[in-house]
């Protein structure tokens, strides 16, 4: 299976690469950046091909590409892609509006190629059994979840609206709701929004607090805020707490660590556990070769992406917005 990584604009794009070295079979033909001096970098660093121009990526003989562009830019190059009869990984948030993500979807269905979203945290073992026992009704009938994607604030392009789309709200909501449809099955029917610039001195979105409702009945919170310190021992958290008639569970997918004490760095973490990011792109390769529909799809991603929409629309005008 021979692969390509378009922009490593985004952190992940490392661990993607990593992943498709660790799969059998799997291979990086290239990458392409439009900034040079980062793909050249990154190409000598993993041993590939660099192009200045996504498009001569895609005439080579690859049968997929991995999408890890600024959230503006994914639906250019998901496209493109598309065009050029590539199946397509594309980090989340899918898009950055629900218009460009249904476009996203349409293409690569007329021209046969899977769309599949990043959604790594599905791949979690913890995560993975917390499913399960829900699913096998474990804690009853399901009432409320409790749930948080906090991180430290990553600067960069992340912070420019233009091209992110937008600030914490936009880029830790989609995870965890995509967790809540998918151990549910069921769909968020209404938002209800606090969101707001407290944290750093940028005008852009640093936290918010997230309040839904799904259409099963359950409500749930979501802290999707940028509030983790430069001195916090990890980037963030991925939590949740569902609440059910019949018991409680509790999920914390960076339970997974060793407490490690110094003098000169006080506090950080030693991370021991499973590799999410590669049991994505197995799982995405997977699909490929069964000639089966993703895991997670397009549509997946936009249903996320459409829940943080939402907040932000419910935060301007300070009142609940239905979906749906």
């Amino acid at each position: 299976m021979k692969l390509g990584i378009i922009s490593f604009a985004h952190m992940h794009a490392y661990s993607y690469a990593q992943a498709i070295e660790n799969i059998e079979g799997a291979e990086l033909i290239g990458i392409a950046d439009e900034d040079e001096a980062r793909g050249k970098a990154a190409a000598q660093k993993l041993h590939t091909t660099y192009y200045a121009d996504y498009q001569e990526l895609l005439k080579q003989s690859i049968d997929a590409v991995i999408v890890t562009s600024e959230n503006a830019k994914h639906k250019e190059h998901v496209v493109a892609a598309a065009k050029a009869g590539k199946h397509v990984l594309c980090e989340k948030p899918l898009a950055t509006n629900v218009a460009d993500a249904e476009e996203m979807i349409a293409v690569c269905r007329e021209h046969g190629v899977k769309l599949q979203t990043a959604f790594p945290v599905r791949f979690h073992p913890a995560v993975r059994r917390a499913k399960q026992m829900v699913e096998a009704g474990k804690l009853g009938r399901i009432m409320a979840i409790r749930g948080t994607n906090r991180g430290k604030n990553p600067g960069g392009w992340f912070i420019d609206r233009a091209k992110s789309g937008g600030g914490a709200v936009i880029d830790h909501t989609v995870h965890v709701v995509d967790l809540m449809r998918w151990f549910m099955g069921a769909e968020v029917k209404e938002v209800y929004a606090e969101v707001d610039n407290l944290l750093c001195d940028t005008p852009i979105d640093d936290c918010g607090i997230l309040t839904m409702e799904f259409d099963n009945g359950v409500y749930a919170t979501l802290d999707c805020s940028w509030s983790r310190n430069k001195s916090f021992p990890t980037w963030g958290d991925v939590t949740m707490e569902i609440i059910g008639t019949d018991g409680t569970l509790s999920l914390n997918t960076f339970g997974q660590k060793l407490d490690v004490y110094s003098d000169d760095k006080g506090l950080t973490w030693a991370y021991w556990g499973d590799d999410m990011d590669g049991a994505l792109v197995s799982d995405f390769l997977a699909s490929i070769k069964e000639g089966k529909a993703p895991s997670i799809t397009g549509e997946d991603g936009m249903r996320a992406v459409e829940v943080a929409l939402a907040a932000y629309q419910s935060s301007e005008n300070k009142q609940p917005v239905k979906l749906g």
